[in-house]
């Protein structure tokens, strides 16, 4: 029964000192979340400097996974550089290290006063001044760590609890395995802190569980990037890359270091004998902030070779689609627009051409409910959205350098690109129309069908004659292009009228309206943007006699 009793202070121990982190944490970023902020946006690029804002941040939020997070969220927005990023990053893993020096305090015996803290904190809670408040909460958080320190300690000092434990760890005394628990215990609570208060208290209440300790602690440096892992899933490339740069140095460095460890792990262990027990947790801390400190002084002169190997290591997707997408588009023709502005023009073309394809494959899968082609034009959609944002970014590059006339095409191309873009997304709009007529078995009738092809017909004229007209500037088949134009308007109207009739013959499904007027409705629309794109070279924003 009393086994089962101090089990149950170790793990209500635990909660409470991961409670009193997290009450500290909070507490101080409320303090001072807002000028840590602000430092980080007015961060120089300089290596050392970062390290240190890295390592204080750290000391001050009491988590390196919050800062690092923090870091990837900043890499994210393209307010850090890598080197920023990454030197940040290694100076919060030698601001984590003062949590194991705070629970290495609790072997003394003035660590009962400390408590006592958390009772001012609690008085300060009453004022109504934030700030007061805040500073409260950290005192309370500080109180109530060291309260859970020492309901760990009553637990871990147990006889039978300390045999089980050493039972166990001389059972999987071989240090890689032991460095992988390490690293598998932070991953699961998600804090290197709560993991090294665990060890050190563990190894301050039985100092023959040093040689453990020494390669717990050291595979807690690996789980504790979990949180960073996470939050870099969903940001850009460099962010991945500065995450997943951390992450292969910091796994060979703990390798490397519980290959020393263990090399040197007769003398040290002698050594350590005859060391004082009092004494043997702040030892253990004390390796935890040597290693870091170490860690940092090799590998943050090195963030130059280590960026040239990400940027080789982890390729952009983007970067990797822009190789086989983009053809024309040259950074180094950027300050002399009018040559870039003629690789624009014939990109534009390629984009056009991926919008044509998708039109009418559109068409046919609505008309026919043929979703045979679904991934097809998926894919490619997402073609034409990257084209979009790839040239709108280049056509900004270009612009400030643009002479009067330059300025005219660049402002004619946005909205070119942007026309075929919609084009794209009215494929996809009669891709997503044709999915739910098939799950709810409709078909539109042969006439209905016939007279659809019919339009797709005009349409099909209409990009020959925009994309002639874009592509070699031919002002003579404007007229022509805008009669077609008018000809798609008529043709809605009578389309419409022959189905409303259709239905009141009972000749065709009252159900199928909404898919039919949407249907014209969104053809009308695609000629009107084709007709936009071929009156852009007169007009960047489409034909002066169109309605609005």
């Amino acid at each position: 029964m009393e086994v089962v009793k101090q089990i149950i202070y170790l793990l209500v121990g635990l909660v409470v000192f991961v409670t009193g982190m997290n009450f500290m944490s909070n507490g101080l970023k409320t303090c001072a979340g807002g000028s840590i902020r602000k430092l980080f946006r007015k961060i120089k690029d300089n290596k050392i400097a970062s390290a240190a804002i890295g390592a204080g941040t750290t000391a001050i939020v009491q988590s390196s996974g919050a800062t690092t997070v923090m870091v990837v969220g900043f890499l994210s927005a393209g307010a850090l550089t890598f080197s920023q990023g990454i030197s940040l990053m290694l100076g919060a893993f030698v601001g984590t290290t003062i949590t194991g020096v705070l629970v290495a305090l609790s072997s003394f015996s003035f660590s009962m006063f400390l408590m006592l803290v958390a009772f001012i904190g609690f008085i300060f809670g009453f004022f109504k001044n934030e700030g007061i408040k805040s500073v409260g909460e950290v005192l309370v958080g500080f109180g109530i760590l060291f309260f859970g320190l020492e309901a760990m300690k009553g637990a871990f000092s147990l006889a039978t609890i300390q045999n089980g434990i050493v039972n166990i760890l001389s059972s999987i005394n071989f240090p890689i395995l032991l460095m992988i628990i390490g690293a598998l215990l932070t991953m699961l609570t998600q804090s290197s802190s709560a993991t090294n208060g665990i060890i050190i208290v563990m190894v301050g209440t039985n100092p023959n569980l040093i040689s453990s300790g020494f390669y717990l602690v050291l595979g807690a440096t690996i789980g504790a990037l979990m949180p960073t892992f996470l939050a870099s899933l969903k940001s850009n490339i460099l962010a991945k890359r500065v995450t997943n740069s951390v992450i292969i140095v910091r796994v060979i460095g703990a390798i490397l270091a519980t290959i020393i460890v263990w090399a040197v792990s007769t003398p040290l262990f002698n050594m350590l004998n005859n060391v004082p027990s009092d004494d043997i947790a702040i030892m253990l801390a004390l390796f935890t902030v040597v290693y870091n400190v170490l860690f940092l002084i090799i590998v943050l002169p090195l963030t130059k070779p280590i960026e040239a190997f990400a940027n080789k290591a982890f390729k952009d997707k983007a970067s990797l689609k822009q190789q086989g997408i983009i053809h024309h588009l040259d950074n180094n023709l950027i300050n002399t627009p009018s040559v870039a502005i003629i690789q624009v023009k014939k990109e534009i073309e390629g984009m056009l051409e991926l919008a044509r394809i998708n039109l009418f494959l559109g068409i046919d899968a609505m008309l026919y409910q043929d979703l045979s082609k679904a991934k097809e034009i998926e894919a490619r959609e997402d073609d034409i959205d990257f084209l979009n944002n790839s040239i709108s970014d280049y056509l900004i590059k270009i612009s400030s350098k643009a002479s009067l006339n330059d300025e005219k095409k660049i402002g004619a191309y946005y909205h070119v690109i942007n026309d075929i873009e919609r084009i794209g997304d009215h494929a996809c709009n009669f891709l997503s129309m044709a999915r739910k007529m098939q799950s709810e078995d409709l078909k539109f009738s042969d006439v209905a069908v016939e007279e659809f092809s019919s339009y797709a017909d005009v349409l099909k004229e209409m990009f020959n004659l925009s994309s002639k007209i874009f592509m070699l500037q031919k002002y003579d088949d404007l007229q022509k292009l805008h009669e077609l134009e008018d000809e798609t308007d008529d043709l809605k109207e009578l389309f419409s009228n022959n189905h409303f009739n259709r239905i009141k013959k009972n000749e065709c499904n009252n159900e199928l309206s909404p898919f039919h007027s949407n249907l014209l409705t969104e053809l009308e629309r695609c000629a009107d943007h084709l007709t936009n794109i071929g009156y852009s070279i007169v007009n960047p924003t489409g034909d002066d006699n169109m309605k609005a």
